[in-house]
């Protein structure tokens, strides 16, 4: 009988047939096509992901998720409890211990200022629901009276954060978790949980859930209405989103499969039409970045940990790790200079921007090794940045792996990106000759000599040219 109900079952799919679903969807919202013009121009971004799991220095949030993950249930902090309930609940205690003393925003925003960051993304809330704001809706938040932090004058982080980061000429971005594992509105307490979805039947408990829609609504409208102007809200856990009947029915097929993990198919609608208009009448032009849900509400794409090889043909952002974690991680592996700026024009020179996440201890610090990076990573915009801020994406992104492209927005300069020192010649095969064209090497006082060659254009560099540059080298040619 199995296979026969699992034949009728398999017809019930194809039925239900998906279509094609599109990857990019223009926002038809008035302003919003300039806004994310403004947005492309800025380049490169801070993301932290903060929160009480910084003193265990685990993933965030994941490791109360029950699923068999490497980075939920495989990320617990060991010897904290064998169950999964206790150890829920020894998470949920860290809230009590909390106490960030040496939390001082202007430092982040003066060190990533240095380093050339023109936009941030702060965690206001990750998916343990715990609010880094003073948010009326919840008692699990920085603010409540039983965090140690709460009696300190700057016990509100978000907002001095924001501040600090604004006072610096930075846009400002509320990361904010859709899904909230603390909400009994979310996971309720009369059943256990079984994955990151809600641990009821929506459809058969429509009350409970419009509480969650509500609740959600209501800390959206916190931040949009008390944090002063807030440029991007960035919208995670794209699990919750409504879903089409075949969405639904397919995921059941997943789950009747047998899948890595249980796929829930119910239809967490949280009526995002309605959460963007209320947003945006407290803060006209929010770029909205609903990640991963394909609609008019992802006004751009946010590739994870990676660069994607030729770009995207609409906005997008790599947001990736300075270090090998999102959250705080003692003695972390932090990624080269060379290495972060690489990454970062190669995103650039495809079309992107890039998000870098640092994330701060338990007490309130950045790593000295991040402030370094940071450093570094200045040093080099402070001789290049006509080549990255405002620049668009050229016919070609590059050559090879070690030579990338950017032009002007009018295409009358150009910008090349060498990934190792140019010593002597090298024939660009991509960029036509022109005889009156103009070379400068960024940061040398010598200049470059260009000459036709039968395949493009050459450029040979007088000896020392590149003395005392580093990590990488830009060469500005430019018609006269």
């Amino acid at each position: 009988m199995r296979s026969v109900y699992r034949v009728l079952f398999l017809s019930l799919i194809a039925f239900h047939a998906e279509a094609q679903v599109k990857e990019y969807y223009p926002d038809p919202a008035p302003g919003i096509g300039e806004r994310l013009e403004a947005w492309q121009d800025l380049k490169f971004g801070l993301l932290m992901h903060w929160g009480p799991y910084s003193q265990w220095g685990i993933v965030e949030s994941w490791s109360i998720c029950p699923e068999d993950l490497s980075w939920a249930a495989g990320g617990r902090k060991e010897g904290i409890a064998s169950d999964y309930f206790t150890y829920r609940k020894r998470y949920e205690e860290l809230k009590y211990t909390f106490n960030p003393e040496k939390f001082n925003p202007e430092k982040w925003a003066q060190a990533a200022g240095m380093a050339g960051m023109k936009y941030m993304v702060f965690t206001t809330k990750h998916h343990d629901g715990f609010c880094m704001f003073d948010t009326k809706e919840t008692d699990y938040k920085i603010t409540a009276s039983d965090c140690l932090f709460s009696s300190n004058a700057r016990s509100n982080v978000t907002r001095a954060i924001f501040d600090a980061f604004r006072k610096n000429n930075f846009w400002i971005g509320a990361y904010f978790s859709k899904p909230d594992w603390h909400s009994e509105y979310y996971w309720w307490d009369r059943f256990p949980p079984s994955d990151r979805n809600p641990n009821y039947a929506i459809v058969k408990y429509p009350d409970r859930w419009k509480k969650f829609v509500d609740y959600t609504h209501a800390q959206v409208n916190e931040l949009m209405s008390d944090y002063g102007k807030i440029d991007i809200l960035w919208l995670d856990g794209g699990w919750v989103r409504t879903k089409t009947d075949a969405e639904i029915t397919n995921a059941l097929t997943e789950t009747y499969e047998g899948s890595r993990w249980a796929r829930n198919p119910q239809n967490q609608d949280i009526n995002m039409p309605w959460l963007v208009e209320k947003a945006r009448e407290k803060q006209p032009g929010l770029i909205v970045v609903d990640r991963a849900v394909p609609g008019i509400h992802q006004n751009y794409l946010t590739p994870e940990q990676h660069i994607p090889e030729k770009g995207l043909p609409y906005p997008w952002e790599t947001c990736m790790t300075m270090a090998t974690s999102w959250s705080y991680k003692p003695h972390d592996d932090y990624k080269t200079a060379d290495e972060l700026i690489e990454k970062f024009v190669d995103v650039v020179s495809k079309g992107g921007n890039f998000l870098l996440n640092i994330a701060p201890s338990p007490d309130g610090e950045l790593d000295s090794v991040a402030y370094q990076r940071l450093n570094d990573i200045g040093t080099w915009t402070a001789i290049n940045r006509e080549a990255i801020y405002s620049t668009r994406k050229y016919e070609s992104f590059g050559e090879g792996e070690d030579i990338r492209f950017t032009q002007s927005k009018d295409g009358k300069v150009i910008y090349v990106f060498f990934f190792k020192e140019p010593l002597k010649t090298v024939v660009l095969k991509k960029i036509p000759f022109l005889k009156n064209r103009k070379a400068i090497m960024m940061g040398s006082r010598q200049t470059p000599v260009l000459s036709q060659s039968g395949e493009g254009t050459s450029i040979s560099f007088p000896k020392g040219i590149s003395s005392g540059l580093q990590h990488v080298w830009v060469v500005k040619l430019s018609d006269q």
